[in-house]
């Protein structure tokens, strides 16, 4: 339905020109009135989730703009709705801060405040980076490996992945990590604005022996921290405190210096685990540099932690704007 496909590029601010122009203009064609592009607007720019969680001022005058444009072109009697609501987004003041929401298959959607600079405040963490939406859609599409499990996200950034696993996967609990302080309080304030309370920093562990009732209850309201985890001097205490059952993270493999503090920390993670068997884990990586990739996997040879390429999906949920060469590496510690 085109409609719903504008909504979910518009929403998600995908790149405009990833839009169904072609489609939009060949139905304005056949049918000159303007139903059509009342319903996108309504979709998009006066959607309720819009009008309290806007895309940045300049991402939605371009959108109207273009929408402007396509009507133009038709025999159509002028749209005033059209027209108006461009000259409210003229009147307002370009923010540092913009949201995104994403539609989950649930129909659950998942709002993320987001700054507009994608390098902003000394990190790359306060932006959703691709491999995280590849890392959310294999998790909804595999929601039982992590139904009723602890999850360790490593680099959380905003908190895409996880916010999304807790709509939809059901964890026990889930564990947000990142070591930069803007990006914590970014990703605990795009916790909260998608409605959970969080735990306190030490995460609950509940023990096996306390029976399958209590971990059903906790089941429906997963137990959602945020921890601060520096790779290069996490503790062993800290980490027999975490205790995970899946351990995930996306696009964490891009710099020779962090490939080697995430061995080192996983190798930890592997020797004091107290009597538990060994954690999953699972690295998403968008392949920008084939060669950092494959030291990433000789450094992973060399340390004699195993690791096998999870096959991708088919369709996309989340869409990005291009389709990156992302992997996703299951590793055996």
């Amino acid at each position: 339905e085109l409609g719903l496909c504008f909504q979910r590029c518009f929403l998600a601010v995908r790149q405009l020109r990833s839009f169904p122009w072609p489609e939009l203009e060949q139905k304005l064609r056949a049918s000159p009135d303007s139903s059509l592009l009342v319903e996108i607007l309504h979709k998009t720019v006066l959607h309720p989730l819009c009008v309290k969680y806007p895309p940045s001022t300049k991402y939605r005058r371009c959108f109207l703009t273009e929408l402007i444009k396509k009507h133009e072109a038709t025999a159509a009697e002028p749209l005033d709705e059209l027209y108006d609501t461009l000259a409210d987004t003229l009147r307002e003041e370009e923010s540092s801060h913009c949201y995104k929401t994403y539609l989950l298959p649930t129909g659950e959607a998942v709002t993320l405040s987001e700054s507009v600079a994608m390098v902003s405040g000394g990190t790359t963490g306060l932006v959703t980076w691709d491999a995280a939406l590849h890392l959310s859609q294999w998790a909804v599409e595999n929601s039982m490996i992590f139904s009723n499990r602890r999850v360790l996200e490593l680099g959380s950034g905003i908190g895409f992945t996880g916010i999304a696993i807790c709509k939809t996967c059901r964890p026990r609990t889930y564990i947000f990590s990142d070591c930069h302080p803007c990006v914590l309080q970014q990703l605990t304030e795009n916790i909260l604005l998608n409605g959970f309370v969080l735990g306190p920093a030490t995460p609950h562990i509940q023990m096996e022996s306390q029976g399958q009732e209590a971990g059903a209850m906790e089941c429906q309201n997963p137990e959602l921290v945020v921890v601060e985890l520096d790779w290069g001097s996490v503790t062993e205490k800290q980490l027999l405190d975490l205790q995970p059952d899946i351990i995930i993270a996306a696009d964490v493999v891009y710099d020779p210096e962090i490939i080697l503090a995430l061995i080192g920390m996983l190798q930890k993670l592997s020797t004091c685990r107290a009597a538990r068997k060994p954690p999953e884990v699972y690295i998403a990586s968008t392949i920008r540099n084939p060669d950092t990739f494959a030291l990433f996997q000789d450094q992973l040879d060399q340390v004699g932690i195993g690791w096998q390429n999870i096959p991708a999906h088919s369709n996309s949920i989340f869409l990005s704007d291009v389709q990156p060469n992302i992997s996703i590496l299951q590793l055996f510690l």
